[in-house]
């Protein structure tokens, strides 16, 4: 893999052939960019953001404390054989057309030989009385979330204005940081783009048994404060407390630049089938194109005009005919599946509809048919069928009436299959997120891929929200290659120096400690003096109860803000090793009696079975390439299970053993 070239300045020579230039550093641009490097052409990437490319999906799990900095940016190695240089913090500020060249902020002058513009798009802040206090904040992109995300050591009270995705994406941010969060939506439901009325009330229910409240149908009247936001007032009269105010009221596609040099343009910049603007050596993607008059806002179609682009530019080229929306995502802990234009095929004439509910589990699904053949699909909660019903949907497959009968009974559309990736067709999207087909990551497994990191940097795929990783890697199949945990060396020594530890308090016998000598002396003290033996006691019970917090991590949120998940492992592991060391000091190798005995029995069965867990964590990609495990075993199942089992009744003994002590 080539890794992009950043550098602070460009001088290309007159006589160099000149490179593809694409302006903007976002997801759909350095798609475009791996696109071009894979058909050997080489590629200036111009970033105008002072951060390097990242991923916008992962921008609320940085604000909700689920993610850290590093894990936001995208890969940026490209594919061989092109070579890609990309110059962050520079924006390119005009096009001479004639000339077929660029100047950037930092006065470069660039020549290209053809130019993609993927400039994105900025969020719209509608002219709401007082939307200019300090205290209103956008949601859209890495500066945006910085600044929420110090925002949230003070905020308390938050009134996120738009119930669409980043509205929801936002309010679920601040929700994981402990605010009281209130959604304010204009439309009589959320989503309103990709749901139904019946289930945007099945989002807002599930949304609100969270914690946050969701008021739809209601307008913002205004912002109020005067140094800074303090409440804000809705048309119909009613003031909500507010110290925070975020507002995700939709996006406007960014195109003053090629406005100012004259490309044609409505709601964005027109194109024609091969992403071409008026200018033929000049393309738009993403969210600045407009193609047959639909401008999409999601980051799938837009690397559909990717491809579409990099094909034409390489002499190859393929005509897009606009792409399906969809949207299959989890919106702050609820699943959300919607494909095709559903709002269209409502007031169709001859297109019925298909509903299950399940409200107890906060379950509806409703399909679209257009004479027996699916044209849209949308739902609330999890969806097994998400995936098929997707393909089905853009392949507007004919479901026959047994099917449709099975999904009003039981919710499902088929039968269940054991549908793995290996049945999917070359042309069946594995990644939603990036429309990256079987074919392509199958191809990019011929080529020499062989773990995720790989089919990342050559396809794309597996890069935004992460839900097709198993497919990924069951098309990976035998050419994965097992990939270590992170800090592996340290788990596994960890994890061995724990198993002898716990496995010594049961195997090695007491033996009388003789007070002859001066070690005798202190080992009496250590393991019969009252004192000594409080202070031990209480020690362990520090350590255990310590390492059974961070054993629940993933469900306490305040913990997500000091650390990642692979970090609290190691710690964890390594308050295991000491609890069994703290053990022998405590118990002399004496493991006493009746419940006494059970207690201990139990202690340290929890620390042998946790450090054998521990041991395998370390040590699973060693034993997969030696083939001692098989792809699909799962051999950490058996011993984390027995760990957190010996964890439950040890509160219950924990506490009679300090009452006996201090009762006899």
């Amino acid at each position: 893999m080539n890794v992009a070239v950043r550098s602070d300045s460009l001088n290309a020579p007159e006589n160099a052939t000149a490179p593809v230039v694409i302006v903007g550093g976002g997801p759909v641009g350095v798609r475009t960019a791996q696109e071009l490097s894979r058909r050997g052409w080489d590629v200036v990437l111009f970033n105008a953001e002072r951060w390097r490319p990242y991923n916008r999906v992962k921008l609320t799990p940085l604000l909700a404390g689920e993610a850290q900095v590093g894990t936001v940016y995208l890969d940026d190695r490209f594919p061989p054989p092109g070579r890609v240089a990309c110059h962050d913090g520079t924006s390119v500020v005009d096009i001479d057309r004639e000339k077929r060249h660029v100047v950037t902020s930092r006065g470069d002058v660039v020549a290209y030989h053809r130019l993609v513009l993927a400039l994105g798009s900025r969020a719209f802040i509608p002219a709401i009385p007082g939307a200019d206090l300090p205290g209103v904040y956008a949601f859209r992109n890495f500066d945006d979330a910085e600044r929420l995300v110090a925002r949230t050591m003070s905020a308390r009270h938050v009134v996120v204005i738009g119930g669409g995705l980043l509205g929801l994406e936002a309010a679920r941010g601040m929700a994981r940081r402990g605010a009281r969060v209130t959604i304010v939506e204009h439309e009589n439901r959320l989503m309103p783009r990709q749901l139904d009325e019946a289930a945007g009330r099945t989002l807002a229910a599930r949304i609100e048994a969270l914690g946050v409240t969701v008021r739809t149908g209601e307008r913002i009247a205004s912002i109020d404060g005067f140094s800074r936001v303090v409440s804000v007032t809705l048309a119909s009269g009613a003031s909500l407390i507010a110290d925070t105010v975020v507002v995700c009221t939709g996006v406007r596609a960014n195109i003053q630049l090629p406005a100012a040099v004259g490309l044609a343009f409505g709601r964005a910049v027109i194109v024609d089938d091969e992403m071409r603007t008026s200018d033929p050596s000049i393309y738009a993607v993403g969210e600045c194109a407009e193609h047959r008059g639909v401008v999409y806002g999601l980051v799938g179609p837009g690397f559909e005009h990717a491809v579409t682009a990099a094909a034409s530019i390489a002499g190859t080229p393929v005509a897009y005919k606009g792409s399906v929306p969809a949207t299959k995502l989890k919106v702050l802990g609820a699943d959300v599946f919607s494909m095709g234009d559903f709002e269209s095929a409502a007031q169709a004439p001859g297109v019925r509809s298909v509903v299950f509910t399940d409200p107890q589990n906060g379950i509806y699904r409703r399909l679209f048919l257009e004479r027996g053949k699916l044209v849209a699909a949308l739902g609330v909660g999890a969806w097994p069928e998400a995936s098929r019903l997707q393909r089905a949907v853009a392949g507007r497959a004919r479901v026959s009436p047994l099917a449709l009968w099975r999904l009003r009974r039981t919710g499902t559309l088929w039968r269940a299959t054991a549908e793995g990736a290996a049945a999917l067709p070359a042309s069946a999207i594995v990644c939603n997120c990036t429309g990256v087909t079987k074919g392509a990551i199958g191809s990019a497994v011929a080529r020499g891929a062989t773990t995720l990191a790989d089919v990342r940097a050559a396809t794309g795929a597996n890069t935004v929200c992460g839900t097709c990783q198993p497919l990924v890697l069951d098309l990976l199949g035998a050419a994965a290659r097992p990939q270590p945990v992170k800090w592996w060396p340290f788990v596994l020594a960890f994890s061995i120096l724990a198993t002898h530890a716990s496995l010594a308090i049961l195997l090695i016998p007491n033996f009388p400690v003789p007070d002859t000598y001066f070690d005798g002396r202190m080992l009496r003290t250590l393991w019969f003096d009252s004192i000594v033996k409080q202070w031990t006691g209480y020690t362990l019970l520090g350590i255990t109860v310590a390492a059974a917090v961070l054993g629940l991590r993933k469900r306490i949120g305040w913990f997500r803000r000091l650390g990642g998940y692979q970090a609290w492992r190691l710690v964890h592991i390594a308050l295991g090793l000491l609890a069994a060391l703290v053990a022998v000091a405590h118990t002399g190798l004496r493991l006493g009696s009746n419940l006494n005995l059970v207690l201990m029995a139990g202690f340290v069965v929890m620390l042998a079975a946790g450090a054998v867990s521990g041991f395998i964590t370390g040590g699973e990609h060693k034993m997969r390439e030696a083939e001692l495990i098989g792809p699909h075993a799962r051999p950490r199942a058996l011993p984390l299970w027995v760990h957190i089992l010996a964890l439950w009744p040890l509160p219950a003994l924990i506490l009679f053993h300090i009452l006996s002590v201090y009762t006899w």
